[in-house]
């Protein structure tokens, strides 16, 4: 007896590894570049664990960044999210440990909002920690030659804000169960000035950060706290 073979239906073909999507800012403050979009750019397509990277630009704008952010979520339903933002006066890549559920902006953003003392989210808890295991993430760059450490926090500006949104969503949105993210700063360029950091070295070092992040589900315990 013959037995037929079934046409493989699309549903029965192996899921397709989801996306990780690491979104930078554009320029702001008059800097004519921002480093955190040209260390996304140049890991756009790029395939690392499995899975192919999508980035995107996001603008240093209060608002306007979360929904940018949100129809990305949206259309990717990635599997791993990292935001990165400059942070000028740090000369490591910096992994965030905690956004807080608050605006307050010392310089006004691109759109001229400078919105002070408000939430990020009405209602919502006052702060989400990142679900990147951001120890071991620092502990393999720093194994690799490239600066990192562990942040206490993310300012008040749209880099807060954006990781505060990114959190809530991650743990209220519907279809992005199982989605981990966080937020990261990067030291500017030599050529902006000091402290820097070479773009190469910046990249490389999201490149392991983020293989870390795709490797392990839960972090290292080490030592990585602040005395002040």
């Amino acid at each position: 007896m013959v037995v037929a073979r079934r046409t493989p239906r699309p549903s029965d073909k192996p899921d397709k590894p989801r996306p990780v999507l690491v979104t930078g800012f554009d320029p702001f403050g008059g800097d004519a570049l921002n480093p955190s979009w040209l260390v996304a750019q140049a890991l756009h397509r790029r395939q690392i664990g499995g899975h192919r990277v999508v980035a995107a630009q996001l603008p240093t704008v209060f608002g306007d960044s979360l929904k940018r952010l949100n129809a990305l979520l949206a259309a990717h339903r990635p599997a791993l999210v990292i935001c990165l933002g400059l942070a000028a006066t740090r000369a490591a890549i910096s992994l965030e440990r905690i956004a807080i559920n608050v605006n307050d902006a010392r310089i006004a953003d691109n759109a001229g909002a400078q919105p002070i003392d408000t939430p990020v989210v009405a209602g919502a808890p006052a702060a989400y920690f990142s679900t990147l295991p951001i120890k071991a993430m620092q502990a393999e760059m720093n194994w690799a030659g490239i600066p990192a450490e562990v942040s206490q926090t993310a300012g008040t500006f749209v880099c807060n804000h954006v990781f505060y949104g990114l959190m809530h969503r991650l743990a209220t949105g519907r279809g992005l169960k199982g989605t981990r993210g966080g937020f990261i700063h990067v030291p500017m360029l030599p050529e902006q000035g000091a402290p820097s950091l070479p773009l190469d070295r910046m990249v490389e070092g999201l490149r392991i950060g983020i293989r870390t992040a795709l490797a392990l589900q839960h972090d290292v315990r080490l030592g990585a706290g602040a005395v002040d």
